[in-house]
């Protein structure tokens, strides 16, 4: 009798105490991690994130589970769950005796229980001791939790493959299907799915997936519970995979450094990305005979800074750099800085859109030279107004406006001061070519500063993330000159002598608009503004290879034009609107003076300027007697051109001292110049310029001077020498002193 209860109470104390002195596995404290999803500005999912061991996961209850997957997992794994304590001593009995009788394993025991304990468990060698951990465990777990609580744990943490852990992800991997839509079939073949995820993988074994569904299914038959018509029907059934293909909205978007694992609330507008993402797919496969073959776009919303829509290259599987961020990645920005250049001058000069500049052949020193800088079509125009030169983008006129505003460094400090980052070198290694785009820029920091225009120059940073704080607005610009400069791109009637009219930048609605073109065709852009959004485009080529061709109006404009339209689709556009201290007044558009009433034959044209800062009035001498107006000598050389196209309405005045003072370009005073052998005429012709080409008479006491026009040059001699610049209108004298050597 003592032994039988001896017995008894070892058994007892084996069942029900000793699993107490197990501790269960630390990953059984916690509820499994559900993926992380990037959500749009609406709560709508973007896309699963993975968790940090690449898999993705989504946690149930037993309520989002069909009847029927339960069963099936059941059948497959432990028919006798809901009637064991966790160890299931029927299975275990058989399992030995197979052992014995192949002197092998051949069926295995393990519980349901026992299994949540072992996938709840760090990796460890299999063997006996581990087979009793997880015996005790599975006893413990039966004692403290309900059968629910542990179906509901091991559901979460089963591998399914693919990466894909629990069945809600497993489903809606293979099958793209809700869970409560299973058929019977398709619950058996994931079920059948953990015993060898790998192995069993439908996608690429699907025979052997079949097999065990068939298992799993005669398993369910010989349980009793379901009719056989329903078990015949599951097992001629064809399973319908439908991997889910990974095209994900926005593939670039990722989520900061430090919020892994929590849900993202993004800035995005899901239906916007896609459409502006199509709209990117599109043009690009109609210029794809230009070698265009990447663009980038980002859409703004003015009032928040938030990022409504961004598209990184238009096919993110490119191999040829699809994966680059073009929003993000510094490139040329051609034309689209000089807004910014006009802005300056407005602000600080007291110019305004009806200002004439001169489209004039002009050389700017640099540190490697003189420069002549020509414009797109390689002609010039003369005199013409702020207006003109802004909306057709000519190229000299903006460097002559930033040479008039002391460098580079104003237009420098004000683009960094708008966010610009990629500006890290000092202004003067960029030089007057700032403002027609010899530095790179990112298309997303370019957009802000557009969208700051068309706030009135109130600038904050744009944001990607609703949990991101929006900093508060600082002043960066005077509103009424940031109008003016909106009020000019705007303008379709001004840029039409260079980009015709009806094309890319006309929209339905008012909208300011700037392209650009990198030399070469490397890179297009085109950014513009409503009141309430701002759209930024570049098109290009990742690998430095030239568009055939395109100007950005051709290359970015049609991007632009559809994207912005769609912004708007769902709102009537807005302009903005004139700020107080703006006003119209008539003046000459070949001068740029004030001329409220007609004056003989000249009609005024109706002109924007601020009301503290008004143009000079038309004067007498500004015209001769058949009222042309009459032009200095600063634009000697282009009346005599072939350029000159406008002689109907101007006229030369040589006598006219120019309205900018002789400056001598070239030589540097002090330079000291050597005579090679190796070179034409043995290096003795120097050539000499003056900002004022066709003007200055040059002259020196110890050398030849030949006096050929647009540029004159001296014959060297060894020794130094004084070069005299003169203007023979005023009798202004320049000069340099230059050393010549025999090398």
């Amino acid at each position: 009798m003592a032994i039988p209860l001896a017995l008894a109470a070892l058994w007892a104390f084996g069942w029900f105490v000793l699993p107490f002195l197990v501790p269960l596995p630390a990953g059984l404290g916690t509820e499994p991690a559900a993926s992380p999803v990037l959500l749009d500005r609406h709560g709508e999912p973007i896309r699963r994130l993975t968790l940090d061991d690449f898999s993705r996961s989504e946690p149930v209850t037993l309520a989002d589970l069909p009847p029927d997957f339960i069963a099936c997992t059941l059948a497959a794994e432990d028919k006798r769950f809901f009637q064991h304590g966790g160890v299931d001593l029927l299975a275990t009995c058989r399992a030995v005796r197979d052992l014995v009788a192949h002197r092998r394993v051949v069926s295995g025991a393990s519980t349901i229980t026992q299994q949540l304990v072992k996938i709840s468990s760090p990796p460890t060698s299999r063997g006996l001791m581990a087979k009793i951990r997880e015996t005790l465990g599975a006893r413990r777990l039966e004692m403290t939790w309900t059968k629910e609580q542990i179906l509901t744990a091991y559901f979460n943490r089963l591998d399914y493959g693919n990466r894909r852990r629990g069945p809600m992800e497993a489903a809606r991997h293979l099958l793209q299907k809700p869970l409560a839509d299973l058929s019977l079939g398709e619950c058996a073949l994931l079920a059948g799915l953990p015993q060898a995820p790998t192995r069993l993988n439908p996608l690429k074994r699907p025979d052997q997936a079949i097999a065990r569904r068939n298992v799993v299914l005669g398993r369910l038959a010989k349980a009793g519970a379901t009719p056989a018509d329903r078990i015949s029907a599951a097992i001629g059934e064809q399973p319908g995979l439908r991997p889910l293909e990974e095209k994900p909205v926005a593939p670039w978007l990722s989520p900061p450094v430090g919020s892994e694992g929590h849900d993202l609330q993004t800035t995005l507008d899901l239906p916007l990305q896609r459409d502006v993402e199509t709209i990117v797919r599109e043009e690009l496969a109609a210029l794809r005979g230009a070698n265009l073959r990447h663009a980038a776009v980002v859409v703004i919303d003015n009032a928040t800074g938030d990022i409504l829509a961004l598209v990184s290259s238009g096919n993110w599987n490119d191999p040829r750099g699809g994966q680059i961020n073009g929003a993000l990645a510094p490139r040329s920005p051609g034309s689209t800085l000089k807004p910014f250049t006009y802005l300056l001058s407005f602000q600080s000069t007291g110019r305004y859109p009806g200002s004439i500049v001169a489209d004039i052949p002009t050389r700017f020193r640099t540190p490697e030279g003189l420069n002549l800088p020509g414009n797109f079509d390689h002609t010039h125009r003369g005199p013409v107004s702020i207006r003109t030169a802004l909306a057709c983008s000519l190229n000299v006129p903006a460097i002559r406006e930033l040479n008039d505003l002391g460098g580079p460094e104003p237009l420098y400090h004000l683009l960094t001061d708008l966010g610009l980052t990629t500006l890290d070198e000092r202004p003067d290694h960029y030089g007057l070519g700032l403002t027609i785009g010899n530095a790179p820029v990112r298309l997303l920091e370019l957009t802000n500063a557009y969208a700051t225009l068309a706030r009135g120059g109130m600038y904050f940073p744009p944001r990607l993330f609703l949990s991101t704080p929006q900093e508060e607005p600082r002043r960066a610009f005077d509103a009424r000159c940031a109008w003016l400069v909106a009020d000019i791109l705007s303008d379709a009637d001004a840029r039409a002598p260079s980009f015709g009219r009806h094309g890319p930048l006309e929209l339905p609605f008012k909208c300011g608009a700037k392209t650009g073109t990198s030399s070469d065709f490397h890179d297009n852009w085109c950014v513009g503004f409503t009141k309430d959004f701002t759209v930024g485009v570049w098109a290009g080529n990742f690998d430095q290879t030239p568009i055939k061709g395109l100007s950005g109006v051709a290359g970015a404009g049609p991007i632009f034009h559809r994207t912005l339209v769609r912004v708007q689709r769902d709102s009537a556009a807005e302009w903005l609107p004139r700020p107080e201290g703006v006003m119209e007044l008539g003046v000459d558009e070949r001068t740029g003076k004030a001329l409220p009433h007609a004056w003989g034959t000249i009609v005024p044209r109706s002109e924007l300027c601020l009301t503290d800062r008004q143009p000079l009035p038309a004067a007498a001498e500004d015209y001769d007697a058949e009222g042309h107006v009459v032009l200095d000598a600063m634009y000697q050389e282009w009346f005599k051109s072939t350029d000159n196209r406008r002689r109907n309405e101007l006229a030369l005045a040589a006598e006219r001292p120019a309205q900018e003072p002789l400056k001598i370009l070239a030589p540097l005073d002090g330079i000291t110049c050597l005579l090679d052998p190796e070179l034409p005429s043995g290096g003795k012709r120097l050539r000499v310029a003056t900002n004022l080409p066709g003007t200055a008479v040059w002259s020196s006491p110890t050398l030849a001077v030949e006096a050929a026009a647009p540029e004159a040059a001296v014959v060297l001699q060894p020794g130094t020498h004084v070069l005299i610049a003169t203007d023979p209108r005023d009798g202004t004298q320049r000069s340099v002193t230059i050393k010549v050597k025999k090398l």
